[in-house]
């Protein structure tokens, strides 16, 4: 009993890293399985208002009062923390965002329907306290606030915030739609994730969605993907594709600035400008844990994240069940890898204009191109899932609508005046 419980402890004890290369490798190993392409999640996150007054500031205890028994720990930590009757987890973000995450689904049609009704049972609550959930990629009608106070975003915001505005706007105003595709067998995920990156800009611009800010038209289609963009570029940027996608997002999360170590103290401020891998390397003690460089990989934000599975980060929340169709369509075109080569040539003449993408949506000639031809790809793939009935002709009207917008090559939607 005595050996058990000593070697119990062993395991429990932090693993501490002592290299360079041994980070590397665990990042490398984790943040991409290989196997088949089977399963589909998605995160769903809204803007909260108050319903009489959507300028009126938000209140974590209220907040917390409408999740009721769902609230997550960062607002009730010791609450029962249910998940949705449909199997979604909530979560609230430091601006008091709500997201809803789902299981992973083997069937598209059994994710949508069952996200449409966890976040049916999401409006029924918080319509009980007088909130509402946003319709857009960011705050229309409040400056950024945190409702949060915990050491990790107290941390972030400090360290944002020595770079400008834009992270305290990222963290605490922007809302987005999260595609969660199974990153594919060995030999494919170099591809599928080319492909997902590929899409990047074309999506995004289809879907932006976030033109106003706090009252204020800021000029960008997308101020969310802008804030992004803004906030902390070696953590937010596009990654730079090639054909080892495991090594190079190994070499970017260890020369990434921290921007935050948990501490007991509850002070999580990280030196300014130290690397995880000058913390190997000795810039403080004590030495970091293999769970210190796990929390570092979960402050990475770019617009697509390896979590073993590929999480694509580049859509605005849109309105009422409109993330429907966006969800759709990625799930189709990465259901079959013949479909992911076509969307690397289809896509590829606008994968590289991320910041056209978002300050002038479907506007950019080259972006409203590329959607048309996407269109036309996605009304092959769309009708071969397994949708409810109906759903697949009402998912491409919608495509059509957002790909093939009225007016033609770059005549898309016109959020505001342009920077």
């Amino acid at each position: 009993m005595t050996a058990l419980r000593i070697a119990d402890d062993a395991d429990r004890a932090p693993r501490l890293l002592r290299s360079r290369a041994e980070a590397e490798a665990h990042v490398a190993a984790t943040s991409f399985t290989p196997g088949p392409p089977r399963l589909v999640g998605v995160e769903l996150e809204w803007v909260v208002h108050h319903r009489d007054d959507p300028r009126r500031p938000l209140e974590a205890p209220w907040l917390a009062a409408a999740l009721g028994p769902y609230a997550p720990p960062a607002l009730v930590p010791d609450g029962p923390h249910r998940p949705l009757d449909h199997g979604g987890t909530v979560t609230v973000e430091p601006g008091g965002q709500v997201e809803i995450s789902s299981a992973p689904h083997p069937s598209v049609a059994d994710l949508v329907t069952a996200t449409l009704a966890d976040a049916a049972q999401l409006v029924d609550l918080l319509a009980g306290a007088g909130l509402t959930l946003g319709s857009h990629g960011i705050d229309a009608h409040r400056p950024p606030r945190r409702l949060l106070q915990i050491p990790r975003y107290e941390a972030m915001q400090r360290a944002f915030d020595r770079i400008g505005p834009e992270g305290n706007t990222m963290m605490c105003s922007t809302a987005g739609i999260q595609v969660c595709l199974d990153a594919g067998e060995a030999h494919r995920v170099a591809p599928r994730w080319a492909a997902v990156h590929a899409l990047g800009p074309v999506l995004s611009a289809a879907f932006a969605n976030s033109p106003v800010h706090a009252g204020e038209p800021t000029g960008w289609e997308s101020s969310r993907m802008a804030a992004l963009f803004g906030t902390d570029p070696p953590r937010t940027r596009p990654a730079v594709v090639n054909g080892d996608p495991a090594r190079a997002w190994a070499r970017r999360v260890l020369q990434t600035p921290l921007v935050c170590v948990r501490r007991a103290n509850g002070l999580w401020d990280a030196p300014p400008g130290v690397s995880f891998a000058d913390w190997i390397a000795g810039a403080f003690a004590p030495a970091p844990t293999l769970e210190d460089l796990t929390y570092h990989m979960s402050t990475m934000f770019p617009p697509v994240r390896p979590r073993g599975y590929l999480e694509v980060r580049y859509l605005d929340t849109q309105p009422g069940d409109d993330w429907v169709p966006p969800l759709v369509a990625m799930a189709s075109l990465f259901a079959d890898e013949s479909t992911v080569d076509t969307v690397l040539d289809v896509a590829a003449p606008s994968s590289a204009r991320w910041v056209h993408a978002a300050r002038e949506g479907l506007r950019d000639p080259v972006l409203a191109r590329v959607a048309a031809e996407l269109f036309d790809l996605l009304s092959d793939t769309v009708p071969r899932l397994d949708l409810p009935g109906g759903m697949a002709g009402s998912v491409l009207d919608t495509l059509r609508t957002r790909l093939r917008p009225p007016g033609g090559a770059g005549a898309g939607r016109t959020g505001g005046p342009r920077r």
